[in-house]
């Protein structure tokens, strides 16, 4: 529901702030006052196209914003949040600002945004009926969406849809397994052989360390052995061994420690690096006895080496990634047996049209039925909306099923909103329509039937009564209270029947200012309300007949 709508320098505004209500509201005004000045700058808001002409004369920019409560709305709440625009819970802000060289800037919930999903975001929030472009039955995907909406079908239409996807997605695999059945001949027999090469390498990534450690070791045997010869004839094995000189230095100090207790600091330092040395000492003993000369092994640790590294330089990977493309290799095999033995996959193709087909079929079904009672109420309505023998009709046109491809994701045939408004005239395309007028009340007529199902919480009315009066006039008032008692309505108007239909009312007016023109909005009490539909019946001279004649309608 719109909650408020703040303009500041838009056309003949300057600075403006509504706060709106539930029900039906009437905005009325002389001609010229600018009633359809808030239907602009709302339109704006929900993203329609902006130049510099929308921007006051003498301003820099102009701005728009309007408030929304989107707590029934969870569809909404989700597209914001999946864009990145959501906002405090339960409202949405939406705001455009267009500066005086044509420039234009979009926000959500003070985020910016693309024009596009301002008007994917106001097709969830605004419907606006008349001669203006925000107009959602205008669209099939909505009538479509109304008819399953007021039939109670979105859970078959979703179905139907899943039903749909899933037979595509398989038909789309055996018509490229068809089409390509040459190529992936092969491509099998490519990767087969390499395949068989890899495993018969028999190498894993463990090995490749294990291997580059052995061959290391394997390679610099003669060095390793010479190094730790010399290690321990050093420490313990030749006349000077380093074992010996700190054993001498060791017992000719503890001679000396009786004469000076100083001695001790040196001997408690020199015993733990005497007893480092022999443990080193042994240690190298020890080593010396594994390490082993083994050409043999060394020439078996090279060959493996030299295969892994040929193999690796042939699938341009490096050596410790044979293993993963291995894997990778096997995982495309079975792929493409499962492409050769295609059996399988046609019988699930299969499965699935038929699955689709059943669930479409009973969509189409429930369709017809729901088109059939929509169809004759509209055209009940109409009656009564000054088009007389008039006709609306919610046509099924079935889709081709040639080839075992038809349908669609929404069934087995197109939906679209066909209207005569005069008996005699041809059903055309309710976007065929030429009179804004007829458009209005057509959608008006809709809108009341299908009330309870329609999700947008707020529709506005421009020039419903164009062509109209007396009696009718009065009954389209009566629809729009009517329709006011489901959802946030707003209508302007010329016609008293209907103005003295509105819950809450509001007069548009405009005045001089500074030598400029600013225009006026304020929302009427009692009093001031019977004088305004007084002025809409008598013109500019109001009478005490007139005022009296306003009181009956107003029921006051």
């Amino acid at each position: 529901m719109l909650l408020t709508l703040n303009i500041r320098d838009f056309v003949i505004v300057d600075r403006l702030t509504l706060e709106f209500e539930p029900g039906f509201t009437v905005l009325t005004g002389e001609t010229g006052a600018g009633k359809s000045i808030l239907i602009d700058a709302l339109s704006l808001a929900l993203g329609e196209r902006a130049d510099a002409g929308v921007v006051r004369a003498g301003t820099e920019r102009a701005e728009i914003e309007a408030e929304f409560d989107i707590r029934s709305l969870s569809q909404l709440q989700t597209w914001l949040d999946e864009n990145g625009l959501g906002g405090d819970p339960g409202v949405c802000l939406m705001r455009r600002v267009v500066d005086a060289g044509g420039r234009s800037r979009a926000f959500i919930n003070g985020r910016s945004a693309t024009l596009q999903q301002l008007r994917e975001a106001g097709e969830f929030l605004v419907d606006i009926h008349g001669q203006h472009a925000h107009q959602s039955l205008l669209k099939t995907s909505a009538q479509r969406e109304l008819l399953d909406a007021y039939a109670g079908l979105g859970r078959q239409a979703r179905e139907t849809a899943a039903a749909w996807k899933e037979w595509q997605a398989l038909r789309r695999a055996r018509l490229e397994r068809e089409k390509n059945a040459a190529a992936y001949s092969e491509e099998l027999e490519r990767l087969e052989w390499q395949a068989k090469e890899l495993a018969a390498l028999n190498f894993s990534a463990s090995e490749w360390a294990e291997l580059q450690s052995e061959h290391g070791r394997l390679s610099h045997a003669v060095s390793l052995m010479e190094g730790a010869q010399y290690g321990l004839e050093v420490l313990s094995e030749n006349d000077v061994a380093c074992l010996a000189q700190v054993n001498g230095v060791i017992a000719r100090l503890n001679n000396l420690v009786e004469y000076d207790p100083g001695m001790k600091e040196v001997l408690d330092l020199l015993e733990p690096a005497e007893v480092q040395l022999r443990e080193a000492a042994y240690s190298l003993r020890h080593y010396l006895q594994r390490l082993d000369l083994d050409p043999e092994r060394l020439s078996q640790c090279e060959q493996r080496l030299a295969d892994i590294h040929d193999a690796a330089r042939k699938y341009r990977v490096s050596p410790e990634l044979l293993p993963e493309l291995l894997a990778e290799k096997n995982a495309r095999l079975d792929e493409l047996r499962g492409f050769e033995t295609g059996g399988g996959e046609l019988h699930r193709e299969q499965a699935a049209q038929a699955r689709y087909l059943d669930q479409a079929g009973q969509l189409s079904a429930a369709r017809k039925q729901a088109a059939q009672a929509l169809s004759a109420k509209v055209s009940a309505a109409m009656q009564s909306l000054a088009m007389a023998g008039g006709s609306f009709e919610a046509a099924l046109t079935p889709l081709d099923i040639r080839e075992g491809a038809g349908g669609g994701a929404h069934g087995l045939e197109e939906i679209e909103f066909l209207v005569s408004a005069h008996s005699g005239l041809p059903p055309k395309p309710l976007t065929k329509v030429a009179s804004g007028g007829e458009i209005s009340r057509i959608s008006l007529a809709i809108q009341v039937i299908t009330s309870k199902v329609s999700l947008v919480p707020t529709l506005i009315f421009d020039e419903v009564d164009v062509g109209i009066g007396g009696g009718v006039a009065e009954i389209v008032g009566q629809l729009l209270k009517q329709l006011g008692s489901e959802r946030q309505v707003l209508c302007v108007t010329h016609l008293p029947q209907v103005a003295a239909q509105g819950d809450h009312h509001w007069q548009v007016s405009k005045s001089s200012r500074e030598e400029a023109v600013v225009s006026r909005i304020r929302v009427l009490d009692r009093n001031s309300r019977i004088e305004e539909v007084a002025r809409m019946l008598g013109g500019v001279d109001i009478t005490d007949t007139t005022r009296k004649h306003a009181k009956e309608m107003l029921g006051v």
